[in-house]
């Protein structure tokens, strides 16, 4: 198959961009896979797609490139199809219409995703007949406001599927947007296995990795470990990431006098190396998409406290075995859970290695084989018609199997390595 991804901005950083990059990667050992970005506003991408996936890009905004564009008369009126209620609205225009437009229209592939509601959107009413069209949501539907679900109803429809990354939001989008012959499927993000060792639950460190944004509630988790420095104070905890919150947190270390305990560590990539020198991973979110920090911590052999927000920690965490879930804003919860784990050394252990076994479901290979399946199965119905098509359809599972033996027998390694370090 052909497959081809349209992303915001493939050269930034970022959860979507992340994954896109894993899962094109991944599809790309027996695939055809590009990724064309509608901004390109750096010179080398963050994150490696691999030597077989083509990165291209439409609208070049480097502003010292002899291609840049962000100065255009064209691209300073606002755009039409691009959607007035998505949040990136405001970055695009009309050039981004056309230049999108005019890839859609031309791109010879048998699978299109869009990777956000706005580029979704343009897929459902832009893209020429022909190509399976797939929409990924990778926020949530409750995340969006009123406009932009009403927006969405109209066209989605146009889609063949929709994904999203948990089962509580395709859950919604089953029951709330009415979308007849459109497939909805939950398929989670992926995370490749880190290439350190993972965390033997020595060291004496609780990490967290996020944006500082509201949202994450760091605030909370440092109200909780005032608790858990008054009981254990050879603990500290690490905070690592960048955001408009950085300033408020500082002055909340401060004032409960935790300078000593807690660290703002600023971003960190990679940050597999920052998870492996702690022990227990914390997450005290209002809100989640998924969770992705949940899973690369667990990937690193940390079992994780979190919040049992909305919508992801529930479905990746499995409480009690693998980490703890705790009630959403409760800080004396998060400070007993983290004391919970902190004296008792087995059960943190225990407990990191079921992370370590359990958080492999996210490996690429196991999300790319859910997604080529999903693919194969929606361009052999849009060629239902044809002889050929459905020729192509077989063929195209055919090889799924074998790309699913293939990433077995790869997976049988690595669980012996695995095996081998956690012994």
């Amino acid at each position: 198959m052909h497959i081809s991804f349209l992303i915001h901005n493939a050269y930034g950083i970022g959860g979507t961009i992340r994954t896109t990059y894993n899962l094109a990667r991944t599809l790309a050992e027996q695939h055809d896979v590009e990724i064309v970005s509608v901004f390109r506003h750096r010179d080398e991408p963050v994150f490696d797609a691999g030597p077989k996936v083509r990165l291209s890009h439409l609208v070049d905004i480097r502003k010292d490139s002899a291609g840049y564009e962000g100065d255009c008369a064209e691209h300073r009126r606002p755009a039409r199809v691009f959607p007035r209620a998505e949040g990136r609205y405001a970055q695009y225009s009309e050039l981004t219409d056309r230049r999108i437009a005019r890839h859609l229209r031309t791109v010879d592939a048998d699978v299109l995703v869009g990777t956000r509601p706005g580029l979704n959107v343009h897929l459902a009413r832009q893209a020429r007949r022909g190509p399976v069209r797939v929409g990924q949501e990778h926020l949530t539907l409750d995340s969006h406001s009123d406009d932009l679900r009403k927006e969405l109803r109209g066209l989605y429809p146009r889609l063949d599927a929709v994904t999203t990354v948990t089962e509580a939001d395709a859950g919604a989008y089953r029951r709330r947007m009415r979308l007849p012959g459109v497939r909805v499927e939950a398929v989670p993000n992926s995370v490749p296995e880190p290439a350190v060792e993972p965390a033997d639950g020595s060291g004496k460190w609780v990490v967290a990795a996020g944006r500082l944004a509201r949202v994450k509630r760091y605030d909370l988790l440092i109200r909780a470990f005032a608790t858990v420095a008054a009981e254990r104070p050879d603990w500290r905890l690490r905070i690592y990431g960048g955001g408009a919150e950085k300033d408020k947190l500082r002055h909340l270390i401060d004032k409960l006098g935790l300078y000593n305990h807690v660290f703002l560590m600023g971003p960190a990539h990679p940050i597999e190396p920052e998870w492996a020198k702690g022990s227990i991973a914390a997450v005290t979110s209002s809100l989640e998409s998924f969770g992705m920090t949940i899973v690369e911590a667990m990937r690193c052999g940390l079992p994780v406290v979190s919040t049992d927000c909305p919508h992801g920690p529930g479905e990746i965490i499995d409480n009690g075995v693998d980490g703890l879930l705790v009630p959403p804003r409760d800080a004396d919860a998060v400070a007993g859970a983290l004391l919970r784990l902190i004296n008792d050394d087995d059960q943190r252990r225990r407990m990191g290695r079921a992370a370590l076994r359990g958080s492999a479901r996210f490996d690429p290979s196991e999300v790319a084989g859910r997604y080529e399946s999903l693919f194969a199965d929606l361009v052999a119905v849009a060629g239902r018609g044809s002889a050929r098509a459905r020729l192509r359809g077989s063929l195209h599972r055919t090889r799924g199997a074998l790309l699913g033996g293939a990433y077995a027998a790869r997976d049988v390694g690595r669980a012996a390595l695995r095996k081998g370090r956690t012994a």
